[in-house]
């Protein structure tokens, strides 16, 4: 019997699950391959979990924090196979690590949540375990993280002991008022010292040695205390299921075929399919489809209830209507909306264009649906005359920018031109006319063309960061100075112990925000942390500096910059364009300027015909009028002609390179 094309397609379908279910050998055809069918869906249904086996006194919801590399994803990857949620073998790294540029990097980008099921002295407990990332720029993952935990599991190396991100997980928890188990890995190193690390903890954070717990996550040794002090030490979740429901979406990510899957975590009453619910921030109505928990995949259960972790499938199709931080609540059972989360503040700007303006409407897709998996990034839309119609991304850093790149590339298929990074600056303005305009008199500049002119402000103000250096003793040095070259004042520095130190310093954002991490490491040997917090705004002397070409300011290359560092600056912005620039028949003169004053000068000679080839001997004055016939021909040229900067030499200049 011959099959058309769509018909074998859907036979192929069919046959699939039937195939699976139907007695072995027998031909799987209608009727006995739909009934197949239904018992292959029924089967599966029934595997479902039934969570109201787990009241909310067996439930202990915690996460890890540490410092980058300090071994979180491997205790989360221990912790998985001792419950038996993953199968025990040597391929298990990072396995709540998801996206490639996690597994590449080596680096957690994302916060992973996974339900754990343990049997402790005759009782079952249900652990639902968020493994968050170490590194600054994500710090906001950390602390949406700790909105859905009772407790924290605070990992230090043994080896390279507190570090600069592990006292601001440790304020981020201890602000929480959560639990906090102090965890030392990695004892099985050589050079591993946890006697120091219990005292560096009992010093900074004023908890006693003998909370300590001592493990080798690599080697599995002294994992099943750490699950023991868990469930003894972090209190279940205050909640109940009598209620009515209340559920704060705390992260969520874009499936192509079944739109937004939100991670939800349950403050009360419980939500089941065919349940219909209703979005706090947008108040649209929602019928739920699947409801489920995972493990770390996804598991689908018959209901979820107060005080569990899971995941909820409600037909959002759209990217927006699924906001993190913002609740659920049963249709006509309206709840007081849970405080959601202080949005994230972006501290890098940078330009995103297209490579090809023809797939301008593609990446706005991509962007969409990534920024749905990934809140912190600010969009607003951009025009430039040499890079065409893009958008400026505020980011929470350099590697979140760098990543963020990557997943669009990667998950997406986009390539993009991002340019050199910027910080927000603000001016508060003293002319009448512009309070007026704006409305306020105290404007945010995140694009230099909007720079206003000097005599219409009363002055300029540049953000700052409070900046964390953790160092071994012998750097404080080297690391002082390169702190005073970037504008910075010392706050405090602190003994951890007889060989490492705190330092804490106010920076100025632009001056950390390119290099300034990759100098630390260089000078300690890759020993010396970093970490910052916003510190708000201080008055700056300011400029804008203009690049001219042969007279014509390029707006592209415009840029704000301190009066301090305007020579070194536009010295080696001229150097770079001088190399991007293609030569003409014409000299061309790159120029940095500050108002009408030039501060730096390159000068790109003109392509030159040799005129006096066809001399040979003769009077002088025969050579003198050829040469001087060809530089009023140069001269002329040079007034009528123009320089049209191509659109690669925009980019080589514009795009974020380290600085030679």
């Amino acid at each position: 019997m011959a099959l058309s094309g769509r018909t074998a397609l859907w036979w192929a379908w069919v046959r699939l699950p039937c195939a699976a279910a139907a007695p072995r050998g027998s031909p799987v055809w209608l009727p006995a391959g739909l009934a197949a069918c239904q018992r292959f869906y029924s089967s599966r249904d029934k595997e479902k979990i039934d969570m109201s086996a787990y009241p909310v006194e067996s439930i202990r919801n915690f996460s890890i924090i540490a410092h980058v590399d300090h071994g979180k994803s491997t205790l989360a990857d221990r912790l998985l196979e001792i419950t038996g949620t993953i199968a025990k073998t040597d391929r298990n790294k990072q396995v709540l690590d998801k996206l490639q540029v996690e597994r590449e990097r080596g680096i957690t980008v994302k916060a992973q949540s996974a339900s754990l099921f343990y049997d402790h002295k005759g009782a079952n407990y249900l652990l639902n375990l968020i493994d968050t990332p170490g590194h600054v720029d994500f710090n906001y993952e950390v602390s949406r993280s700790l909105s859905a935990c009772q407790g924290v599991l605070l990992v230090v190396d043994a080896n390279e002991g507190i570090q600069a991100q592990t006292v601001a997980n440790f304020y981020l928890a201890f602000e929480a008022q959560l639990a906090i188990i102090p965890v030392i890995n990695k004892i099985d190193l050589k050079n591993a010292d946890p006697e120091r690390v219990e005292k560096q903890i009992e010093k900074m954070f004023d908890i006693p040695v003998n909370e300590c717990i001592r493990i080798s996550a690599k080697q599995g040794t002294n994992i099943e205390k750490v699950l023991e002090k868990v469930i003894e030490k972090i209190p279940p979740p205050q909640f109940n299921t009598t209620d009515p429901l209340k559920a704060l979406v705390f992260d969520s990510t874009f499936d192509h075929y079944r739109g937004v899957i939100a991670n939800i975590a349950i403050f009360g009453g419980e939500i089941q399919k065919g349940h219909k619910v209703v979005s706090a921030h947008t108040n649209k109505r929602y019928e739920v489809n699947e409801v489920g928990i995972l493990t770390p995949d996804e598991q689908p259960t018959h209901k979820l209830y107060a005080g569990q972790v899971g995941y909820l499938i409600a037909g959002m199709k759209e990217v927006t209507e699924a906001q993190i931080g913002d609740t659920l609540f049963m249709y006509k059972q309206p709840v007081e909306p849970l405080p959601g989360f202080k949005s994230a503040k972006p501290m890098v700007f940078a330009g995103m264009y297209p490579v090809d303006q023809t797939e301008y409407n593609n990446l706005k897709s991509a962007l969409e649906r990534l920024t749905l998996n990934d809140s912190s990034v600010t969009v607003h839309r951009d025009s430039s005359l040499a890079l065409g119609a893009g958008w400026r991304l505020g980011f929470l850093g350099l590697l979140h920018m760098e990543v963020f790149n990557q997943r669009l590339e990667q998950e997406y298929n986009t390539s993009v031109i991002l340019t050199a990074p910027t910080v927000p600056y603000k001016a508060v303005l003293s002319s009448a006319k512009l309070i007026k305009e704006y409305g306020n008199s105290e404007i945010t500049i995140i694009n230099p063309a909007q720079f206003p002119d000097k005599h219409s402000v009363s002055e300029y103000l540049e953000p700052t960061v409070l900046g964390t250096i953790v160092t071994p003793q012998e750097y404080i040095g080297k690391i002082i100075v390169l702190c005073q070259d970037r504008r910075a004042v010392q706050k405090e520095m602190l003994y951890i112990d007889e060989h490492r130190v705190m330092l804490k310093y106010l920076f100025p954002l632009n001056e950390i925000v390119v290099d300034f991490y990759d100098a630390l490491k260089s000078l300690s040997s890759g020993y010396a942390s970093f970490d910052y917090e916003d510190a708000g705004y201080q008055a700056a002397d300011l400029i804008k500096m203009d690049i001219l070409i042969n007279g014509n300011p390029v707006e592209e290359l415009a840029t704000i910059i301190h009066n301090d560092k305007a020579y070194a600056t536009g010295k080696f912005l001229c150097e770079r364009l001088k190399d991007a620039i293609p030569r003409q028949l014409f000299e061309i003169a790159i120029q940095a300027a500050i108002g009408k004053k030039i501060i730096a000068r390159e000068t790109l000679k003109a392509y030159r015909k040799n005129v006096v080839a066809k001399c040979y001997g003769g009077d002088i004055t025969r050579r003198m009028k050829l040469l001087k016939r060809q530089a009023e021909g140069k001269r002329l040229m040079r007034k009528i002609g123009s320089v049209e900067v191509p659109r690669d030499a925009f980019i080589r200049v514009l795009k974020r390179q380290p600085e030679k």
